[in-house]
């Protein structure tokens, strides 16, 4: 991507609403003064923006194009279909659904479109990086169905496949979820359908994270192994916040009735709008090369992080994500978030397998778009390693991450 200039929103609103164009320049200023480190965050496009600021936010389109519940959408019908096509076309799949307001709702909409409340579903525990909607009592998922959870070898961090053979055999659950938050490993959707197809389950890929190296060829797809793949089109996809389900044919109707009426009203289309270029912007092979340095990035980041004496889980990583536990530097994982936080790097705490301490979770998604490379990964690691020992200040370390970011601004005048 080649970020020209930036975001105008703003100054639209001066004259207006003073008020809120200077929360909305706090923050652009926020986003290109510290490190943004959060697995799940990126900088999208000027295109994808001004999509989002366009026109169709004021249009109201429940239902789906050639058959919604208002007039007047001859034009958001084009845009939904142009969106729903290059999305078929990028992963291969028959069927897309983009009217999913975020991965969640998605993954809510794949429970309904193939689920009955009470049912039985494996997915991967919340101890070892299963998301919220994998069954935490907290979530619907939780509530409404009844979750087996399945973990990872003690000593490898690998997903144990000999216990998710085992519960599907023993639970013959109706589904199982495949994918993560913080396994930042590939996830081996063969297997997974095997095992799927031993008990008659539906396979339901949860790709929020990894679907954006999949569209640039760098991670392995979900579309030809799971019944339905959940995703984000934001992340590594560097588009705008929400979801999206891939399917084949046969499921496209129980998918689009799950999505609406049942789970959602009407659709976004200026969001909607934004997802169809960012699809197009991921068809080309400027964001192929970016999907791989992405993955370059993290691997030089989870080797540089260890050699400062963290202890990387899975021993590094396949994607853009590093999970990493700060003990042997003194500290747990939410102690050395803080202190990263006052110095400019912005990062997550996540669970550790067989651990009753939290530990650090990164991405490269958003600096790799910034430009940054190894050189960058390897100072961003002995920062980080510095900061969280205590060997460097806050206001020194600020100051570095400012005459870091600041020779790589995410969306240069």
């Amino acid at each position: 991507m080649s970020v020209t200039h930036a975001p105008q929103t703003a100054d639209v609103l001066t004259r207006q609403d003073p008020e809120l164009a200077e929360i909305l320049l706090g923050e652009l200023h926020r986003q290109s003064s510290t490190l943004q480190l959060i697995a799940a965050e990126n900088f999208c496009s000027p295109a994808v923006l001004a999509a989002l600021g366009s026109a169709l936010a004021n249009k109201y389109a429940e239902g789906y194009p050639g058959a919604r519940h208002h007039g007047g959408c001859e034009i958001v019908d084009v845009a939904e279909r142009l969106a729903v096509d290059r999305a078929k076309s990028l992963f291969g799949a028959e069927h897309a659904n983009v009217q999913s307001h975020s991965g969640s709702s998605a993954v809510l909409a794949a429970y309904a479109a193939l689920l009955r409340p009470g049912d039985t579903v494996l997915a991967l525990g919340l101890p070892y990086g299963g998301h919220l909607t994998h069954g935490s009592p907290a979530n619907f998922s939780g509530r409404w169905f009844d979750f087996v959870g399945y973990g990872v070898d003690a000593e490898t961090g690998l997903i144990d496949h000999d216990q998710v053979r085992t519960l599907a055999r023993t639970h013959r659950p109706k589904a199982i979820v495949c994918g993560s938050i913080a396994y930042p490993r590939h996830i081996d959707y063969a297997f997974f359908r095997e095992v799927a197809d031993e008990v008659g389950a539906y396979l339901i890929a949860d790709a929020a994270h990894p679907i954006g190296l999949v569209a640039g060829g760098a991670a392995p797809s979900p579309v030809p192994y799971a019944d339905v793949v959940c995703a984000t089109t934001h992340k590594v996809l560097r588009g705008p916040r929400g979801g999206m389900i891939l399917c084949g044919g046969d499921l496209a109707e129980r998918v689009d009735r799950a999505v609406f009426p049942f789970t959602q009203g009407g659709a976004q289309m200026h969001t909607i709008a934004a997802k169809a270029v960012a699809f197009g912007e991921a068809a080309t092979p400027a964001f192929a090369a970016y999907a791989h340095q992405v993955v370059a990035n993290a691997r030089v980041l989870a080797a540089a992080l260890a050699d400062e004496g963290l202890v990387v889980t899975t021993g590094g990583t396949d994607t853009h994500l590093v999970t990493a536990d700060p003990a042997p530097l003194g500290v747990d994982g939410r102690t050395a978030r803080g202190r990263l936080a006052a110095a400019g790097l912005v990062l997550d705490c996540c669970a550790l397998p067989h651990a009753d301490t939290r530990g650090l979770r990164l991405g490269t998604a958003a600096v790799t778009t910034q430009g940054m490379a190894a050189i960058e990964m390897e100072r961003i690691a002995a920062l980080l390693a510095g900061v969280v020992r205590g060997e460097v200040e806050s206001v020194r370390a600020r100051e570095e991450v400012r005459d870091l970011v600041g020779g790589f601004p995410p969306y240069p005048a």
